[in-house]
């Protein structure tokens, strides 16, 4: 139950009565609302949220508190047929997350049903070991028939505990999620301190942030190879905080992209990232943002390492 990844210890719950705790892994196919989910859960933003398929790459863990329970869930890359490096390592990690959780969440697209990514998603959860829960998502944009059928086969195709409908977007439907979460956890102290709502350092959460400005700026223009680590973070004398970050890109036409005619995307994009990364930080921000080419970023280990991922071999 990860324990290598935290231990539990008494963090001061004020509440009454016997607590619980546990991990809660979200898997599913790209674009089927995890990350908005988790963010609905938490009820704060912990993890990037973008129109393009694959933006969440690592594991990011976001903690809610529900009732006497701390609920810790982890929001997995989405699971499809790799084709590159990069994409391998973010299909294990996912993989990976859910093999260590105590419940897996496996949310399904209503609008897009079980198929393709989905369909060979339900093939290989069926003989996780682990409590599974089901979740269809989208279903404000469903008729109720089409919800019953999916339900009907996805648990004729692997062992549910339980099947929820919800809409990650409007949060409709995500109490009765934490509620059956809440009871059905084991009984124990928390991980993690009250107020924390997730274990992502801020270093790595500013970056996200940016790489999700990045991608809701440019949107196809932009290739998914590219990515944003934070390299300087300055807490200055007047409780402001200096961040310096560099986008990486593999060739000096994308670097053009980034920088936009006489810097006028990446000026948005910083001034985006600025503002939620200040909203978040409760500081005033200055944020200086660079971009560099280098190629091949995908096969070199050290940028799987920043991003909390298992270099393939």
């Amino acid at each position: 139950m990860m324990a290598d990844e935290a231990s539990k210890t008494d963090t001061g719950s004020t509440q009454a009565g016997p607590t619980h705790s546990g991990f809660v892994a979200l898997i599913g196919a790209p674009n089927a609302g995890k990350s908005t989910l988790v963010n609905q859960l938490v009820g704060a933003k912990v993890s990037i949220v973008t129109h393009k398929v694959q933006t969440t790459r690592a594991i990011v863990r976001g903690i809610a508190t529900h009732e006497n329970a701390q609920i810790v869930f982890v929001d997995t890359p989405g699971i499809f047929k790799p084709r590159r490096r990069l994409d391998t390592a973010m299909v294990t990690t996912a993989w990976g997350g859910a093999k260590d959780a105590d419940i897996v969440l496996v949310l399904i697209d209503a609008e897009r049903g079980i198929k393709g990514d989905a369909d060979a998603l339900l093939d290989k959860v069926a003989t996780a070991p682990q409590p599974k829960v089901l979740i269809l998502n989208k279903v404000d944009r469903v008729k109720p028939e089409t919800l019953l059928t999916l339900t009907k086969e996805a648990n004729e195709r692997a062992e549910f505990q339980r099947t929820f409908m919800v809409s990650a977007l409007t949060g409709s439907g995500c109490k009765d999620l934490l509620d059956y979460l809440a009871e059905t956890l084991p009984e124990g102290p928390w991980y993690y301190p009250e107020d924390q709502i997730s274990d992502l350092p801020m270093r790595q959460l500013a970056a996200e942030i940016t790489r999700e400005k990045l991608y809701l700026r440019l949107h196809q223009e932009l290739p998914y190879s590219s990515h944003v680590e934070t390299e300087k973070w300055e807490e200055k004398k007047d409780g402001s905080v200096r961040i310096e970050q560099v986008i990486y890109v593999e060739r000096d036409s994308q670097k053009k992209i980034v920088l936009g005619h006489k810097g006028e995307t990446i000026r948005a994009i910083g001034q985006a990232a600025r503002k939620e990364i200040g909203d978040i930080l409760e500081q005033k921000v200055h944020l200086f943002l660079f971009v560099k080419v280098r190629e091949n970023w995908g096969d070199d280990p050290e940028r799987y390492r920043e991003m909390g991922l298992d270099f393939p071999r």
